[in-house]
């Protein structure tokens, strides 16, 4: 390991690298056939853990909302003797 940075000694005794060309890659390969079923195998074996929280708090919303509502309401009591 000599050299200077951005230099450095390519060839180390005892190492044997190989090199790939990025022409001869295949960035896609597999994409539909593995990654689709792949992709849909890992959501749907999360979902027993994010559905029943959405579910509670869209619950916990909707009761929020609806109390918000209910409590600008005016009490048509207070105003019964009013003329």
């Amino acid at each position: 390991m000599g050299g200077e940075l951005g230099n450095l000694k390519t060839d180390i005794r005892g190492v044997i690298t190989t090199k790939l060309s990025p022409f001869e890659q295949r960035a896609f390969k597999g994409l539909i056939s593995h990654g689709v079923p792949n992709s849909i195998k890992r959501t749907a074996s999360n979902l027993p853990y994010i559905v029943p929280p959405m579910i509670v708090g869209y619950l916990v919303y909707d009761w929020a909302v609806h109390a918000h509502h209910e409590s600008l309401r005016k009490n048509p009591a207070d105003f019964a003797n009013d003329k």
